[in-house]
């Protein structure tokens, strides 16, 4: 692969909905189980992406909580309840 055809192929890849990458890291997820099943896979996934989404959020607003939660489509208190949840109240 060429070097402008891996960057072809990775702006592409970054460029995809994010429900492509999901489905990828989902998929990724059960080949590595094997045969193993997991349980409360909803809750596993939902706590793994919010961490991430209100951490980053937070960083794009530089803090502010207003703004973060209009980005993010809650109300202020639902955003500080999860905040205190992940210990991420500055």
């Amino acid at each position: 692969m060429t070097g402008s055809h891996s960057s072809t192929t990775l702006q592409q890849s970054l460029n995809a909905p994010l429900k492509v990458h999901v489905e990828r890291v989902v998929r990724e997820y059960f080949l590595a189980l094997g045969d193993d099943m997991p349980t409360d896979l909803y809750e596993l996934i939902l706590r793994e992406v919010e961490l991430p989404l209100l951490t980053v959020t937070l960083e794009q607003t530089r803090g502010n909580q207003s703004k973060c939660a209009q980005i993010l489509g809650l109300n202020r208190g639902t955003l500080r309840k999860k905040l205190k949840t992940y210990n991420l109240m500055s």
